[in-house]
């Protein structure tokens, strides 16, 4: 066979001509060009393999550790600082005016350190690919020439036949051609809670992942029961193998926090650019500046106002602000992936939430049990035995009633093959969650497990089957020796066909048609309600009624016993978290591969909708519009039977009309959907490794409630960057004028050098010093600031505002222009001529104007701690913040006092009255704003009222 051909052959059998869970079991072997009892010789199965290829996952190619490096400077604000340091460093090398070039040195150092924050935190590589990958199961166990055999996975090939027992991981997606009580754990893929019964039947239509019961897929697990099945995808062909193309397709979008720092740089950019041009161009006409030295000055001029215009330390302090807020988010069980996802979560306006383990407990809880004599309701939830009994006049005492539970209890824990243990006060369950939750049922009854097993040992059984919708067990019973007792549960319907008595109090007695009627209702009732419902049945059997096996015969002439209903109940503390996040203006939404009525059940006793509301359905979404889509998504918040591509295009629909999109999800199903929103949470118990990795947070207690605390902290360290942004962009605006205004006036400030030079009233040393080491500090300190009191009854901020608002802006530039003018009229004042008439030298000007700055800086961090609140609201509320300050003055005066520090800067000492009068000229930006905030605050009063 040619290559051509065996990879023909390959693309064929991986692919097939049609769905093979719409073909019987014999036309998919048929396609697949296999005997299902024999299986594929040796040969044919290498032939297979090599064309098809191994039995893996296509991992993304990781980036090397340098590329992750490089690509922490791909942010405008930090390519603005790299240009102003390579210009400065050239000046340096041209003129060799100090022993280092200390503006470039010191720009350079804090863009190392913010690549540095930025590559540590993120330096986990993306592994969800790999997750996948490690799912897989490490053998299988195959039928090769009709002998069985034990192959790795990895060399599982289409049309291989698969032997099936319980406890076994499925290595590849298949057909099943024999299905004897199988069932599957699927929720990590389908997000069903259950296990999937399976059976040989075709599908009738195209159905939801969930719903092809003729089907197994790769990475999923048999719960119980055994069974064959004919590989029909293996790799990348596999239903995980597709979500893992969707997650390599799936492309992570800036987050608004990154965009608006983006936009921002490139608006400081811009500004730089153009103020650096027309002073130029006016210095070199206005000067006639003909000569090297001229042009050089002016040189020094631009790197002067870029360093004065572009905060130095904005992506270092923007790293290290989301980096602590990191840690209490992580105090508060959410461990943050990735330092933008911080502030993310803050704005977002919709959680979309997956049901099974996220809003719920992933453990089926039995609710209610109906008997001949009433209704009795459980309490509690999970697998703790700790609930009560009750029915309609209260708690459930001794009585009719009572025994009729006691019993059915005691038939549904012994036709029963799982197990509920306890270890350090944690319940985990060995075999089916739904006959787990008879067993804590019967405990919260007082039915004793190990009393029944004393009294009743098992002989034989009849397993489950998913055509039967049956178990039985039989048992000896010390009690009645010489006899036997049969117990039954399954599907209400199939076993009330069965049962000819009813149990009533002690009494057995013939089932009526009345009575047949009203069970029908009461279960139809208990479905309505969307609890899973079971009915348990019992009789008697002769000694010798046990030849051999226990077989479908002695399924008959049973006696009811009743009924219970259960369901995966939510989360005690889910509720109140939706209620908050309601509060917070959040629309919380549920996407779930689960049944739409009970999708739509949890929804409602959650409160995410009103009753009676519906659950769309996969495939309903399926037949929608992009245009349809984005309307459904606003008005529906409920989602059911969805496969991962329905989750991905759900998320993007949503992102398409301007939400910010929080995703929930702990499944591989939900990997695509986590990777593509604006921020995805995982979950840390019940989370797989998939769902983690392609996740930007997870929840290290898988509690929706967990997620609103988040929230609640994403906020508050979203107004402390918009704190230190104002803080960071006045000063810095402040500083341009200061150079801008200086340089245009300079003569009518008396500052005047030879003829053609250019004399600048601050170095571009002493404005990086100011950025670097005076801001730095009390910039970091008000990202400490403690979250507002309001915080969570605001609602999220809109996508399309920017991090600095317009009122902000306007702030900004007011402080700017208060900045200058101080710094400047006290240049003015130390000089002689001028303006104000002075009698300092050059160097001593600049030291005054140079401590003027500083100090208008350290009085405007109070203004910065919000746009209309008093600077003096909570004044000593962040200790931080006073340490901060303290720490630049203390900065400050080593400059101004230590010799090799003085040369550096050119600075001089400074005298009492000299830092006095900074001081004092310098705390006239509080009182002036705190002016403009009164107004403001008095305008906003009269407009409420």
């Amino acid at each position: 066979m040619t290559d051509r051909a065996v990879l023909g052959v390959a693309a064929e059998l991986q692919q097939g001509h049609a769905d093979p869970s719409r073909q019987t079991s014999e036309q998919v072997a048929r396609a697949q060009r296999v005997d299902p009892v024999e299986g594929l010789s040796n040969a044919e199965a290498q032939t297979r393999l090599a064309s098809a290829g191994f039995n893996e996952l296509e991992a993304e190619p990781s980036l090397p550790a340098w590329r992750r490096f490089l690509a922490q400077f791909q942010n405008t604000l930090v390519i603005l600082l790299l240009v102003a340091t390579a210009i400065s460093v050239g000046l340096w090398l041209y003129e060799r005016d100090s022993a280092l070039p200390y503006e470039g040195l010191a720009i350079l150092s804090i863009v190392l350190i913010n690549a540095v924050l930025g590559y540590v935190q993120e330096a986990r590589a993306e592994q969800a690919v790999a997750a996948l990958k490690a799912m897989s199961a490490a053998s299988a166990r195959v039928l090769r020439s009709g002998e069985p055999r034990s192959v790795p996975a990895r060399e599982v090939v289409p049309g291989d036949v698969l032997l099936l027992e319980e406890g076994d991981t499925i290595p590849a997606d298949a057909r099943l051609t024999q299905a004897i009580a199988l069932r599957t754990l699927e929720a990590s893929l389908t997000g069903e809670s259950l296990p999937a019964d399976k059976d040989t039947l075709p599908v009738g239509g195209a159905a939801a992942l969930g719903d092809r019961h003729n089907m197994v897929f790769s990475g999923t697990a048999v719960s119980g029961g055994r069974g064959r099945a004919l590989v029909t995808a293996t790799g990348m062909g596999t239903e995980i193998g597709r979500i893992a193309g969707l997650l390599g397709r799936t492309v992570s979008e800036q987050t608004p926090l990154q965009r608006e720092l983006d936009r921002t740089g490139r608006l400081l950019g811009v500004v730089v650019l153009m103020i650096a041009v027309v002073m130029i161009v006016t210095i070199v006409l206005v000067d006639g500046v003909r000569d090297v030295a001229g042009f050089v000055d002016v040189l020094i001029l631009g790197v002067a106002l870029a360093v004065a215009a572009v905060p130095e330390g904005l992506p270092a302090i923007t790293s290290t602000v989301l980096a602590l807020g990191t840690k209490r988010m992580a105090k508060r069980r959410a461990i943050v992936r990735r330092l933008p996802a911080v502030e993310t979560l803050g704005s977002a306006t919709v959680i979309a939430s997956d049901k099974t383990g996220t809003l719920t407990r992933n453990e089926m809880t039995v609710r209610v049990a109906v008997t001949a004599s009433g209704v009795t309701n459980f309490s509690g939830s999970g697998y703790g035995p700790e609930g009560e009994l009750s029915s309609t006049g209260g708690p459930l005492g001794r009585g009719l009633q009572r025994e009729e539970v006691e019993r059915l209890l005691a038939g549904a824990d012994l036709a029963n093959n799982a197990a509920v243990l306890e270890q350090d006060g944690h319940w985990s369950v060995q075999g089916d969650p739904t006959e787990a939750a008879l067993i804590v049922a019967a405990h919260k009854a007082g039915v004793s497990s190990e009393r029944l097993d004393a009294r009743f040992a098992r002989v034989g059984e009849v397993p489950f089957s998913s055509e039967r919708k049956l178990m039985s067990t039989v048992h000896t019973d010390v009690k009645q020796p010489g006899q036997l007792t049969l117990f039954s549960k399954g599907a209400p319907d199939v076993l009330l066909e069965r049962c000819t008595a009813e149990l009533f109090g002690t009494e057995i007695r013939p089932l009526s048609d009345e009575r047949r009627t009203a069970i029908h209702a009461a279960n139809e009732e208990l479905a309505a309600q969307a609890l899973r419902t079971l009915g348990v049945a019992a009789r008697r059997l002769p000694e010798d009624a046990l030849q051999g096996e226990a077989n479908q015969g002695m399924e008959r002439e049973l006696v009811f016993l009743g009924l219970v209903g259960m369901i995966d109940p939510p989360r005690t503390e889910a509720k109140d978290a939706v209620v908050q996040a309601r509060m917070a203006g959040i629309r919380p939404i549920m996407i779930t591969g689960d049944h739409p009525r009970t999708a739509a059940a949890i929804a409602t006793e959650l409160g995410l909708v009103e009753h009676g509301a519906r659950a769309m359905t996969g495939a309903e979404l399926t037949h929608l519009s992009d245009a349809e889509l984005e309307q459904v998504v606003q008005e529906i918040s409920v989602y059911a039977r969805v496969d991962p591509e329905h989750k991905l295009q759900i998320v993007q629909a949503l992102q398409r009309t301007g939400a910010v999109v929080a995703m929930t999800g702990d499944g591989v199903n939900d990997a695509p959907a986590l990777r593509a929103a604006d921020i995805g949470v995982a979950m840390g118990i019940t989370g797989t490794d998939v769902s983690k990795e392609a996740a930007d947070m997870v929840l290290a207690d898988d509690n929706f409630a967990t997620i609103v605390a988040a929230v609640e902290e994403g906020r508050g360290i979203f107004d402390n960057i918009q704190k230190f942004l104002r803080y960071l962009l006045s000063s810095n605006i402040g500083e341009v004028m200061t150079m801008f205004f200086g340089v245009v006036f300079a003569s009518l400030l008396g500052l005047v050098g030879e003829p053609g030079e250019v004399v600048l009233p601050l170095l571009a040393t002493q404005i990086l010093w100011i950025n670097l080491a005076t801001d730095g500090a009390p910039a970091l300190a008000l990202g400490l600031d403690l979250a507002d009191p309001d915080v969570m009854t605001r609602p999220p901020r809109p996508k399309a505002q920017g991090v600095v608002t317009p009122q902000m802006w306007r702030g900004i530039i007011f402080v700017g222009v208060v900045v200058a003018a101080g710094t400047l009229g006290v240049l003015d004042a130390a000089l002689p001529g001028g303006l104000i008439a002075g009698t300092g030298e050059l160097t001593y000007a600049r030291t005054m104007a140079f401590t003027t700055l500083m100090f208008f800086q350290l009085f405007n961090v109070f203004n910065a701690r919000s746009d209309t609140r008093s600077a003096f609201h909570g004044l000593f509320r962040n200790r931080w913040l006073w340490g901060a300050v303290a720490l630049s003055l203390g900065l400050h005066a080593l400059v101004l006092n230590v010799l090799p520090l003085q040369e550096a800067f050119g600075t001089v000492s400074l005298g009492l009255t000299d830092w006095l009068v900074c001081a004092a000229v310098a705390s006239s930006v509080l009182w002036l704003r705190e002016l403009t905030k009164l107004v403001r605050r008095s305008w906003t009063r009269r407009a409420g009222a």
